[in-house]
């Protein structure tokens, strides 16, 4: 039988990565359900960021520690960055500790997905990104509902600045199912697609590489190889990707916000 019989017949016991690597069994059973992995983590990355920043404020100083510059530099990011110059100088800083806990927590989960031992990216789950995006959606439309009421909320998410009334049966059903019913689902299918495609990438090259080195001929064996080096590169590539998935996220929310804030359309 031929080199290439051979190795077509060895690649047929290679599974290649999918979406059922992304459906773990449940760690242990709580009240009669399962807790799974994704789950567990939700609850950790809180843990931490609480931790985390509990530790750097517990005594602050005049001239700061390590951990207090980390903290407080970290808290200006969001601040300014994010707060302050989308949102606006009168009416960011009570938003703030909603988009400062909302960046780092979903950073602490997206970077779980780099961290050996748990190497599984929480938000690859849709209906993690989802519900997270539901309470954006609900943060958002109550400030907006709670300054302009509800009629007038709706009169500015749906009617344009600016358009004769000719263009309202037109314009009015498209700016509601934009800016009402599809921002939620944009916002979490980009986290989600993100998490998901990013993860499976690196398993695959991950994976693949292996099998090709352990299970491929002496012709084989450097294609597992490249595989392995794209795959570290892959790896570094998915932490700027993680965070800037977590800076977007938290970024449109506060453009959301300042727009139900808005007095215009």
């Amino acid at each position: 039988m031929s080199n290439v019989s051979m190795t077509v017949i060895r690649a047929e016991g290679f599974t290649p990565p999918g979406p059922g690597n992304f459906d773990l069994p449940g760690f242990f059973d709580v009240a009669g359900s399962p807790v799974t992995k994704p789950m567990f983590q939700l609850v950790l990355a809180a843990v931490i960021v609480f931790v985390f920043f509990f530790l750097a404020t517990r005594r602050a100083a005049l001239v700061p520690g390590r951990l207090q510059f980390v903290g407080e530099s970290a808290y200006g990011m969001v601040r300014n960055s994010i707060g302050r110059d989308v949102i606006g100088s009168h009416d960011f800083m009570r938003f703030v500790p909603y988009l400062f806990a909302l960046f780092f927590f979903i950073l602490v989960n997206n970077l779980f997905s780099s961290i050996p031992g748990v190497q599984f990216p929480t938000f690859s789950r849709a209906s993690m990104a989802y519900a997270l995006a539901g309470l954006s959606w609900v943060v958002y439309n109550a400030v907006g509902i709670r300054k302009h009421g509800f009629v007038g909320y709706l009169k500015l998410q749906c009617v344009p600045s600016g358009v004769t009334p000719f263009m309202y049966p037109l314009l009015v059903p498209l700016e509601f199912f934009s800016n009402i019913v599809v921002r939620p689902a944009t916002l979490a299918l980009r986290l989600f697609a993100n998490m998901f495609a990013g993860h499976l990438l690196v398993i695959l090259f991950a994976t693949g590489g292996l099998y090709l080195l352990q299970e491929g001929d002496l012709l084989v064996k450097p294609v597992g190889l490249l595989a392995w080096v794209l795959f570290i590169l892959i790896s570094f590539l998915e932490l700027l990707v993680q965070f800037l998935q977590a800076y977007v996220f938290t970024l449109l929310n506060a453009m959301y916000i300042s727009g139900s804030l808005a007095d215009e359309h």
